[in-house]
C-alpha cells in the first residue's frame, strides 16, 4: 500500500507539472510550435540526466537493442507534441485537457487493430459512449460548421489529433516495453524532438524576449519533470490503479485557466469531458477486470 501512495503521489506531480508546461507555453505568448518543441525536448533531459545518477546511471539513458523502434515511437511522439502544442495556444486550457482523455478510447481502439487485442461489447459500448462525449466538445468550436477553419476549430482537430498520436505512442511503447527501459523510451524521444524542433528553426523562428526564454526553459524542464514522475509512477503502482488520477488534470486547467488566463469554460465543453471520462473510467475497470478473471483461470490450469 505504501508503494502504491507513492506511485500515486507520482502521478498526480506529473499531472501539476504538465499542467504548468502548458501555462508557460500560453505565457511565452506567439512563438512559433517548432521552437517550443525544442525547449521542450532539450530542456527537459536534464531533470531526466539528474535523475539517472541516482538510479542506473547515465548510460542506462543511451542503452538499446532496437533503436529504430526509439525512432518510430519518439517521431510519432514529436508529431504529437507538435499539434498539443498548436492547441494550446489557439484553445482554453481546460479545452486541451479535455480533448487529451479521449487517448485512452483511441489507444483501446488500436490495440484492438494493431496488436489484435480482443475488444468486447462493453468496452466497445464505452468506446461509442467516449465518442459521443466527444461530439459535445467539439460542438462550440464549429467542428462541423461554416465555421470549420477558424482558429477554435483549429485548435480542435490539433488536440484530437494529438491524441490519437499519442494513443499510438501507447501501442509503441506496449510493444518495446519486453526489451527497452523506460529511461531510454524516454531520452530517445526528448533527444529526437529537440533535434526535430531545431531543424523546424530554420525556416521558422522568432527572436525571444528575455521572459520568453524563462517561459520556455520552464515549459522544458517542468515537462521533463513531468515526465519522470510519470516513468516512475508505473514502478510503484499498476496503470490501472494510477489511469483514473490523470484526469485530476482537468481541476489544474480549470483553475489555472481562470485564475491566469481569464477562461470560463464553456459547460458543453465539460458535459462533454465528463462523458469521456466516464467513458475511460470504464475501459480502465474494465481492462482491470478481464486481467483478473485470465490471472485466475491461468491459475487453476
Amino acid at each position: 500500500m505504501r508503494h502504491s501512495s507513492i506511485g500515486i503521489a507520482l502521478k498526480l506531480g506529473a499531472t501539476l507539472t504538465f499542467s504548468l508546461m502548458y501555462v508557460f507555453i500560453k505565457l511565452a505568448g506567439h512563438v512559433p510550435v517548432g521552437e517550443v518543441a525544442f525547449f521542450r525536448g532539450f530542456f527537459a533531459l536534464l531533470p531526466l540526466l539528474a535523475v539517472s545518477f541516482f538510479t542506473h546511471g547515465p548510460r542506462a539513458l543511451v542503452k538499446t537493442t532496437r533503436p529504430w523502434l526509439h525512432i518510430r515511437r519518439s517521431l510519432t511522439g514529436t508529431a504529437s507534441l507538435f499539434l498539443n502544442f498548436a492547441a494550446v495556444t489557439r484553445l482554453p486550457l481546460a479545452d486541451v485537457t479535455a480533448f487529451s482523455f479521449v487517448m485512452p478510447i483511441f489507444a483501446t481502439v488500436l490495440a484492438a487493430l494493431l496488436l489484435g487485442e480482443t475488444v468486447g461489447p462493453h468496452r466497445a459500448g464505452a468506446v461509442v459512449l467516449g465518442f459521443g462525449g466527444v461530439l459535445l466538445m467539439v460542438e462550440p468550436h464549429g467542428f462541423f460548421g461554416a465555421s470549420f477553419g477558424s482558429t477554435s476549430s483549429i485548435g480542435a482537430a490539433a488536440a484530437l489529433c494529438g491524441a490519437l498520436l499519442s494513443a499510438l505512442v501507447v501501442v509503441f511503447i506496449r510493444q518495446m516495453s519486453a526489451t527497452e527501459t523506460s529511461e531510454a523510451i524516454v531520452f530517445y524521444f526528448m533527444t529526437i524532438c529537440a533535434a526535430v524542433g531545431a531543424i523546424t528553426m530554420i525556416w521558422d523562428y522568432a527572436p525571444l524576449t528575455l521572459m520568453q526564454t524563462v517561459w520556455l526553459v520552464l515549459c522544458g524542464v517542468f515537462g521533463g519533470i513531468g515526465q519522470v514522475c510519470m516513468t516512475y509512477s508505473y514502478r510503484y503502482a499498476p496503470p490501472s490503479l494510477l489511469a483514473p488520477f490523470d484526469y485530476v488534470a482537468m481541476v489544474w486547467a480549470v483553475m489555472f485557466g481562470y485564475f491566469i488566463f481569464a477562461e470560463v469554460p464553456e459547460r458543453i465543453v465539460l458535459a462533454g469531458a465528463a462523458v469521456v471520462i466516464l467513458s475511460g473510467f470504464y475501459i480502465v475497470w474494465r481492462e482491470r477486470r478481464v486481467r483478473v478473471a485470465r490471472v485466475a483461470e491461468a491459475n487453476l490450469l
